[in-house]
C-alpha cells in the first residue's frame, strides 16, 4: 500500500540527516512501500499508521549489508 501524504506536508518534510535532503514516497527497491526515502542519502523512514517515523534510528541504510543503519557505535 502506497504511502498518502497531503503534498503540501511531503513538501515540508525533509531527512533528518545533517544535509536535510527531500524526502519521496516509497522505497527504492518499492515504490509502493508504506516508507518515505531520502532523495540524497538513501534512507528510507517507516510510515506506520499513516505517521512518518523520521528517526534516524528507525531508518534503514541501503548502504549497510543488513539494511540498517549503522550509527558507529
Amino acid at each position: 500500500m502506497a504511502v498518502t501524504l497531503d503534498a503540501q506536508l511531503l513538501e515540508i518534510l525533509a531527512c533528518p540527516s545533517p544535509d536535510h535532503a527531500p524526502l519521496r514516497v516509497g522505497s527504492g527497491t518499492d515504490p509502493e512501500a508504506d516508507a518515505l526515502t531520502c532523495t540524497s542519502c538513501g534512507r528510507v523512514y517507516p510510515v506506520r499508521d499513516g505517521i512518518p517515523v523520521l528517526l534516524l534510528d528507525e531508518a534503514t541504510d541501503p548502504a549497510s549489508p543488513d539494511g540498517t543503519h549503522d550509527d558507529g557505535a
